[in-house]
């Protein structure tokens, strides 16, 4: 029996006799921030550095070390895969978790980007408007991580997996059909990376129009409850002296 439910039990022993845990009604313990799900968002950060070593093993001309930087930039991306499933499956999402996965993704994604342009795989202009993209994505979090976090959307979450997968095929020393495939996945990806960030734009500027609204009524109600204590002690007052 979870500590829960004995607690439910000896409150009221005999209503509760026989009956399992409410989730409604019980208690519920706080979802702790060191899980298995924002384990993996960490351990994909970790390896960010690691996969940049490996890319950048002999100027980048060596087909084993870019094979070997592809391994890990794919066990990194398929942690992105699993963590979010994790915490929803198991009822382990956290705030920490909403705000740190989609940067472990952008630090991902930004160093494999920056690393292939650096190697000339990979026009520079394409890296900027990504990057920018996810500079003022971050930026909007922390701008209405007040009033709200704002998650990973699905388009999102859609071009981040382009993205991997463009990335993937230029890491591999490939080239030709798998050089061009290449190069449309990166076109797609680029477009849902710019209409995604217009999405974000707007969600942040809800939340963040939304809460201003909400802290000016709270105020105002706060501002007025005196007043309105007021009147009723004056009114109890005349009453109570028959004026």
């Amino acid at each position: 029996m979870t500590e829960r439910m004995r607690r439910a039990v000896g409150e009221h022993p005999i209503a509760n006799a026989g009956r399992g845990p409410d989730h409604i009604t019980d208690p519920v313990d706080p979802v702790p921030v060191m899980n298995i799900a924002n384990a993996l968002t960490v351990f994909r950060i970790i390896l960010v550095p690691i996969f940049l070593i490996a890319l950048f093993v002999d100027g980048g001309e060596s087909t084993t070390w870019r094979i070997v930087a592809a391994v890990i930039f794919a066990v990194a991306a398929l942690t992105d895969r699993y963590d979010g499933r994790v915490a929803r499956e198991r009822g382990l999402i956290t705030d920490f978790g909403k705000l740190a996965d989609p940067i472990a993704d952008k630090a991902l994604i930004g160093a494999a980007l920056i690393g292939l342009s650096i190697l000339d795989i990979l026009p520079w202009w394409v890296t900027a408007v990504i990057l920018a993209r996810e500079l003022w994505v971050t930026a909007l979090r922390f701008w209405v991580l007040r009033h709200r976090v704002i998650p990973a959307s699905r388009g999102g979450k859609l071009k981040t997996l382009l993205q991997a997968v463009s990335i993937g095929l230029y890491l591999l020393p490939l080239s030709g059909a798998w050089q061009v495939a290449a190069d449309i996945i990166m076109g797609v990806a680029l477009v849902i990376t710019v209409l995604s960030g217009l999405d974000y734009t707007w969600q942040a500027w809800s939340a963040r129009t939304k809460g201003r609204e909400d802290e000016s009524e709270s105020t105002r109600d706060h501002d007025a409850a005196p007043g309105r204590n007021g009147s009723l002690r004056d009114d109890a007052s005349e009453r109570q002296t028959g004026v």
